[in-house]
């Protein structure tokens, strides 16, 4: 194993240090583990509150700011942060419009959310969650019971962040979030693994001629392997399993052509470019589209595409101002 770091031990807390860093006015991180929030809390707005484990950057506390989350709590490489950290992370952004937590659909941060919350309620913090589920790979998994949330995740932060922004109560900011994972879906594959550095080596092997269709963002295997294609064909294959799950006909989206981690742009602008003409194909008109790396899976080579379908709510708020370390608008 190869990596650019320190020691084993030290990973998540040097990389969000570093993170925070990088963004002095934007990020603080909490003393209480590893905790990042808005440099100034917002007050008189739904918080929102997200997270899960490290090594999906710039997932999650790269969108951490103005427009998006109020904090993001990092567990130890894709592993749930304790319900104690994520609990403080309630309490530091906590207003009296209450908060939202947006939990990706794993076992292990459903779980750990929902004790955090108890926590705060029974500190009379007035708390809810929406659980993402945008993957149409699997239903259930080594790590799930149903779907798993991938990157659709970070549309529901931007969203569901806006809507926050504008002072929206709690239970408004809850159906907002929940109707954009109503119309967002995700598929991904990949041409190489990833190690976990605990772990010290790949999560599972494929050969110099194979790819991963339908991984996941813990460096999980897929559905199945099969001989690398060209770009064009594989978008196909993951377009092709969105756009059967949710009617996407006459529709307007937003478009994300997602990095794994280790896929140069050249390699996501050459699958966009085909994602854009078989949109057009299809009759799907895109409203917007964003290319890089926004959920990876540390170092794997893959990618994966995200459609959202948009109404004029979900439209207006998507083209709200967002300030944060790894998305502006």
């Amino acid at each position: 194993m190869k990596k650019i770091i320190n020691g084993i031990e030290s990973v998540e807390e040097q990389m969000i240090l570093g993170l925070v860093k990088s963004a002095p006015t934007k990020l603080k991180k909490l003393d209480c583990g590893n905790v990042v929030v808005r440099a100034r809390k917002k007050v008189g707005k739904v918080a929102l509150v997200s997270g899960g484990g490290s090594g999906h950057e710039p997932a999650h506390g790269g969108f951490v700011g103005e427009g998006m989350l109020d904090a993001a709590v990092a567990g130890a490489v894709f592993t749930s942060p304790t319900p104690d950290q994520i609990y403080e992370g309630i309490k530091a952004v906590a207003t009296e419009a209450g908060v939202l937590c947006v939990v990706k659909n794993y076992t292990g941060d459903v779980m750990n959310f929902e004790m955090a919350m108890d926590m705060a309620k029974d500190e009379d913090i007035k708390v809810d969650y929406v659980v993402v589920n945008d993957d149409v790979a699997v239903k259930d998994s080594l790590y799930t019971t149903g779907r798993r949330g991938v990157a659709g995740t970070i549309l529901v932060h931007k969203i569901a962040g806006a809507k926050a922004e504008e002072g929206a109560a709690l239970a408004a900011v809850k159906e907002t979030a929940e109707k954009v994972i109503a119309n967002v879906r995700t598929m991904g594959m990949a041409i190489s693994p990833c190690t976990v550095p605990a772990a010290g080596k790949p999560g599972f092997e494929l050969k110099e001629d194979e790819m991963e269709i339908g991984i996941g963002i813990h460096g999980e295997p897929g559905t199945h392997r099969e001989k690398i294609a060209k770009a064009d064909d594989i978008a196909k294959m993951l377009l092709d399993k969105v756009t059967a799950d949710l009617d996407y006909q006459g529709a307007e989206v937003v478009v994300m052509v997602n990095g794994m981690g280790a896929t140069p742009l050249m390699e996501l602008y050459i699958v966009n470019n085909y994602v854009q003409d078989y949109l057009k194909e299809a009759g799907i008109k895109v409203y917007d589209t964003m290319v890089g790396n926004y959920m990876t899976s540390i170092e794997m080579a893959g990618f994966s595409v995200t459609l959202l379908k948009l109404d004029d709510e979900l439209k207006r708020l998507y083209d709200a101002k967002a300030d944060t370390p790894a998305l502006v608008r």
